[in-house]
């Protein structure tokens, strides 16, 4: 499972590293709103949760729907703006007014898409024009609450109106608690950015994407980027209708999610955490799923149980499951292609122990995983 871009003769120079003062406060609005998505940020949640006055605080939770569970496209404006070449705004106030340059259509359109949704990458018309669309739009609000579904009706209905009270929400957000966060990290992520283009400048793309996230790579014939997430999708870097490129956005709020815009008819984007845990880089999807896979058997579960508590060979698992050797040849085989398990030999003997930190981590690696 993966998320690709076409990068298919794609010159360097199209490629960009920039930091988005707008997608920053999308993801800061995310982890007010999802907490438990970013335990490392509790302390800066809790405040600034206790500091909002109450009519913002109100406010935010009525448009909860653009970066609550799911990321709205809208906060990434300058990629469906062809003459922006893929930069993003210096200020928030750039930013929003290259939001306020999205036509109503695209920008109902975005705001009212979720990423995890079927038809994401498949494009279609906007619920301003198509009533199917407008249906399925109402349909994924009402099923995230009331609220989402009053705001749905009311963004399309009144196009204008609600965009300039979504524009107010986000200047207010910057007086009360944003121009504080841009000003302490807005440095760190414009550094992050000119590291990583001066790392393509050097070294080539895929060291520079190494450097990115442990989950985005090249493919073989160096004509995709891949992005490993448990979700399919592809674009192209050559759309014509928005330029030729990639935009790379860097984020101190990011971690655990790395999202990849890929709808169609915008420049593909990929927003990455600049920090994370102090842990060894996260197992590749493939590989958690053939973790979970082989811990899904009972038997194997019962051998796992024998091996987390001290190594065995497996005349002894044998023995002590009730199975032939060659059945229990065959479990421990799917447990160490998964990376399960460690295996030593002493004389004549090969022991079988289960790598408990491997194990120990299934359950972050599990959560990660699947916000990512």
């Amino acid at each position: 499972m993966s998320v690709w871009i076409d990068i298919t003769g794609l010159p360097r120079e199209r490629i960009v590293f920039s930091p988005s003062p707008l997608a920053e406060l999308g993801f800061a609005l995310h982890t007010l709103a999802e907490p438990a998505h970013h335990p490392g940020l509790h302390g800066w949640t809790t405040a600034t949760s206790a500091a909002l006055k109450p009519d913002l605080a109100e406010r935010l939770h009525e448009a909860v729907f653009l970066w609550g569970s799911t990321f709205s496209d809208i906060t990434f404006a300058f990629a469906a703006l062809p003459e922006r070449a893929g930069q993003p705004g210096t200020t928030l106030a750039e930013d929003l007014d290259l939001m306020d340059r999205l036509d109503d259509e695209r920008y109902v359109g975005a705001a009212l898409e979720i990423s995890c949704s079927s038809s994401y990458c498949e494009g279609g018309p906007s619920p301003l024009v198509d009533a199917r669309a407008r249906e399925q739009a109402l349909e994924r609000a009402t099923v995230r609450g009331p609220r989402q579904a009053d705001f749905a009706r009311r963004l399309l209905a009144d196009p204008p109106g609600v965009r300039a009270w979504i524009r107010r929400l986000f200047e207010d957000c910057e007086q009360a608690f944003f121009a504080d966060v841009w000003q302490r990290v807005g440095v760190q992520l414009a550094t992050d950015a000119r590291h990583k283009t001066e790392m393509l400048r050097r070294k080539g793309l895929a060291e520079a994407l190494a450097e990115v996230s442990p989950a985005v790579s090249l493919d073989e014939e160096r004509s995709r980027i891949v992005i490993d997430k448990m979700a399919h999708g592809h674009t192209t870097a050559g759309d014509p209708a928005v330029g030729p490129g990639v935009t790379l956005v860097p984020s101190s709020f990011g971690w655990p999610h790395l999202l990849a815009l890929h709808a169609r008819g915008w420049r593909p984007v990929i927003t990455y955490p600049v920090a994370a845990p102090e842990m060894s880089d996260p197992p590749s999807v493939e590989l958690l799923e053939s973790r979970l896979t082989a811990l899904a058997h009972p038997m194997r579960i019962r051998i796992c149980r024998s091996l987390a508590r001290t190594a065995h060979t497996t005349g002894e698992l044998a023995r002590a499951n009730g199975i032939s050797a060659p059945e229990v040849s065959r479990h421990l085989a799917i447990l160490k292609k998964a990376g399960l398990l460690q295996t030593r030999r002493r004389g004549r003997y090969v022991l079988h122990q289960l790598d408990l930190l491997v194990v120990a981590r299934l359950g972050s690696d599990f959560l990660e995983g699947i916000l990512r």
